[in-house]
């Protein structure tokens, strides 16, 4: 290992002691004794931090773009569970089913059957989250709650999930929308779960919570929270 690998190793046990440290507290705070899963949001980074974190005893590695991930999940293989985490396009599905092991960001029941047979077409099963929309924003992506829209409808979609052969439904994901404080938006969060745990009771992966927030997040049910700049530091772009 050279010196600069020494040095980034040192800086990532740094940075993930911290965040582990801010995890337990709020698992504390919230009187919670279950486990809150890190998943280390390394879009921009290169694979090479993903191995690194993998010494450090990070399981679970989360990227927000196709043509980023594949070829890190090609180089560093299935040390790690790949978490698929940004917005995903139809067209994307085959080429994500291929190396994710969760999808996070599932919104729309045409996305559902593309992902469906992309993962058929890799002989693969993969766990997806249904992506709850909190503010409506199309922009940002989110299933719709308490919707009759047949595509956005958030029981439609976990409907379509559940249904399809090569995909295990495992919970839910959200953001806070921007500007919106994020206690409130998550509060929401755990309202709109309690609701489809009803119709979904073995679903309980509730994905919320960055390195700004993981707080609020856990305080309200969070099972999984998705940390990038707290972890790896300032956003430096790949080449």
């Amino acid at each position: 290992m050279s010196a600069a690998d020494d040095t980034r190793r040192a800086e990532l046990a740094e940075n993930l002691a911290r965040v582990r440290a801010r995890i337990d507290a709020a698992r504390s705070a919230a009187g919670r004794t279950d486990d809150v899963t890190l998943v280390a949001v390394t879009k921009t980074y290169p694979a090479g931090d993903v191995a690194l974190l993998a010494d450090l005893g990070v399981t679970d590695i989360g990227e927000n773009k196709d043509q980023e991930a594949a070829p890190k999940a090609a180089e560093v293989g299935r040390r790690v569970r790949w978490h698929f985490v940004g917005q995903l396009q139809r067209n994307k599905a085959r080429s994500v089913s291929a190396y994710a092991d969760v999808v996070h960001s599932v919104d729309s029941v045409r996305l559902a059957a593309a992902l469906d047979r992309g993962a058929q077409g890799h002989e693969r099963v993969l766990d997806v989250l249904v992506q709850v929309s909190l503010d409506g924003d199309p922009e940002r992506g989110g299933a719709l709650p308490d919707s009759a829209d047949p595509d956005r409808g958030l029981a439609g979609v976990a409907g379509a999930v559940a249904g399809a052969d090569a995909l295990r439904l495992a919970g839910l994901m959200a953001v806070a929308p921007l500007g919106a404080e994020p206690d409130a938006a998550f509060a929401r969060l755990a309202e709109i779960a309690a609701a489809f745990h009803v119709d979904h009771p073995t679903a309980t992966v509730l994905s919320a919570g960055m390195s700004d927030d993981l707080e609020n997040a856990i305080r309200h049910g969070a099972t999984h929270v998705r940390i990038g700049s707290a972890l790896l530091g300032k956003r430096h772009y790949l080449g």
